[in-house]
C-alpha cells in the first residue's frame, strides 16, 4: 500500500480549531486519510471510528480541498426492525445519521454545520441510492462499513471519482446483518491493501468508560 493524496489540491493558509482535539493516535490516522484515496478505520465500539472521519471530512471541507462531504451508512438496525417511516430521504436516514451529525456537532459550531447541510455542502446519500451517483471533488463517509454487503461496498467503491477521497468506518464485531457472511467489509481489509492509495487504520484506544470494554469482551468471549 503506497498512500496517494490530491497533489493538485491547494493546502489550507489556516488550521481549522475544533472543539475536540484528536489524541495521537487518531492524529495518525487523520494523517493517513489525507494521505490516501480511500481509508479504512477499523476498531471497537468506542474507538472514536466516528469522530475521526468527521473531523478530517470537516476540516477537507472548511479549507476548501473538497467542493462536498457526503454521509452514507447502511439502513440497517442492531436486531429492531423500525418499519415505515415518513418524510423525505433525509428524515427516513436520520436515525441513521444521528450520530455522525452528533459528532459534527460536538467538533464545530452548529450553526455552521447546520448552515453547510442547508447549501447542500453537506449531504447524506442511502447506500441503496448510490448507484448512477458520481462523487467528484468530496469527501465520502461511509459508516457502519461492517453492515454493507459485498455487492453494496463494490457498488459505493466504484462510485468515487476526481478529486475526492472516501473513509470506510467499521467494526466486525458489530455485524448486524441477518447473514454475517455477505458483509463486504472484512473482504476489503484483508484484499485491497495492496491497491495503491488504499491504507487500513485500526483505533485501539476506547473513549468510552473502561468498563465498556471490559463488558464487550465478555460478550465476544462468548459470541457463537
Amino acid at each position: 500500500m503506497t498512500p496517494t493524496g490530491n497533489g493538485n489540491r491547494r493546502k489550507p493558509k489556516n488550521q481549522i480549531k475544533f472543539q475536540v482535539t484528536l489524541n495521537e493516535e487518531q492524529k495518525v490516522a487523520k494523517s493517513v486519510i489525507l494521505e490516501s484515496k480511500i481509508t479504512v478505520l477499523k476498531g471497537g465500539a468506542g474507538s472514536g471510528k466516528s469522530m475521526v472521519a468527521a473531523q478530517t471530512a470537516l476540516d477537507l471541507l472548511f479549507t476548501d480541498r473538497v467542493e462536498k462531504v457526503i454521509l452514507t451508512r447502511p439502513a440497517v438496525t442492531a436486531g429492531e426492525e423500525l418499519g415505515f417511516m415518513p418524510g423525505d430521504k433525509d428524515a427516513k436516514l436520520a436515525p441513521y445519521t444521528a450520530a455522525i451529525y452528533d459528532n459534527m456537532y460536538r467538533l464545530y459550531n452548529k450553526e455552521k454545520i447546520d448552515k453547510e447541510i442547508l447549501e447542500g455542502r453537506i449531504e447524506v446519500i442511502p447506500v441503496a441510492f448510490m448507484r448512477g451517483r458520481n462523487l467528484t471533488k468530496c469527501c465520502v463517509v461511509v459508516d457502519e462499513g461492517q453492515n454493507i454487503s459485498h455487492r453494496q461496498m463494490e457498488l459505493i467503491l466504484g462510485r468515487l471519482c476526481e478529486g475526492s477521497k472516501m473513509i470506510i468506518c467499521g467494526d466486525t464485531a458489530q455485524i448486524d446483518l441477518k447473514d454475517k457472511k455477505v458483509s463486504g467489509f472484512g473482504f476489503i481489509c484483508n484484499n485491497l491493501t495492496n491497491v495503491n492509495g488504499f491504507s487500513v487504520v485500526t483505533l485501539k484506544t476506547n473513549h468510552r468508560d473502561p468498563i465498556v470494554e471490559e463488558i464487550l469482551k465478555v460478550y465476544i468471549d462468548h459470541r457463537d
